[in-house]
């Protein structure tokens, strides 16, 4: 009895790790090597928003805009420099205004609202300042009863060099003048006790000059007068400030 031979085995192929690793790694390097082709870049940079992107060149008038600007913060801190150097070297000071004698002349009443009145003051402005001169622009003096205004009268314009005292006397005549009935009252009081207390307030407009620079402010000045009573009234208390 005749035997057959065996049938031939089948044998399966495997793929072991080390050939998957090198046939993933041959496949990235030609993908690698296709993606950075010439053409395939090129392509890219037409497709690819970001990669693709030219910058935008900026247009002229924002660079106008930030070449003032700059000069503009220049010109202020420059300005800032200056002033605090000047009032640190040169300290400007405020003019001030005193009244060193007054005089009293009539108080009468035409009825009992309404009285009549003659009052003289020696005005007394003085420059403190060593660099700066000075120019008076504007001068109004008022007069005041308890906080009823009773006369007014303005000064002429007139300039002040550094460290100069100026003298005037301003007359102030009160015509007629309307006072409240306890105002009046009061006034005659005080007279009959031979002591007349008066108010001024003074408004000066005033421009300095440093060399080529000039600035100008207003001043504010108030004074409390104790006068005896007329016809020969004196001045016997005072009290003056100067601010702005």
């Amino acid at each position: 009895m005749l035997s057959l031979p065996p049938p031939p085995q089948r044998f399966r192929t495997t793929s072991t790790p080390a050939d998957i690793n090198v046939r993933s790694k041959q496949g990235i390097n030609q993908e690698t090597r296709a993606r950075s082709s010439p053409a395939n870049f090129a392509e890219k940079l037409k497709t690819d928003p970001i990669i693709g992107h030219q910058p935008r060149r900026t247009h002229p008038l924002v660079w106008c805009v930030a070449v003032i600007c700059l000069l503009f913060s220049l010109v202020i801190i420059l300005s800032g420099v200056a002033t605090l150097t000047i009032f640190l070297v040169i300290k400007p000071r405020y003019p001030s205004f005193d009244i060193p004698n007054a005089s009293l002349s009539a108080i009468y009443f035409d009825s009992p609202e309404y009285f009549n009145g003659d009052f003289t003051l020696l005005a007394n402005f003085t420059n403190p300042n060593n660099k700066i001169d000075l120019k008076f622009e504007y001068l109004a003096l008022e007069l005041f009863f308890s906080d009823s205004l009773i006369a007014i009268q303005s000064i002429e314009p007139f300039s002040q060099r550094r460290g100069e005292t100026t003298l005037g006397q301003v007359h102030m005549i009160s015509s007629l003048v309307y006072l409240p009935s306890n105002l009046a009252l009061g006034l005659q009081k005080e007279v009959q006790n031979n002591r007349v207390q008066y108010n001024i307030r003074g408004s000066f407009k005033v421009r300095a000059k440093m060399g080529f620079a000039h600035f100008g402010y207003w001043l504010n000045a108030r004074c409390r007068l104790e006068m005896t009573g007329p016809p020969r009234g004196v001045l016997v208390a005072r009290n003056c400030i100067t601010k702005r």
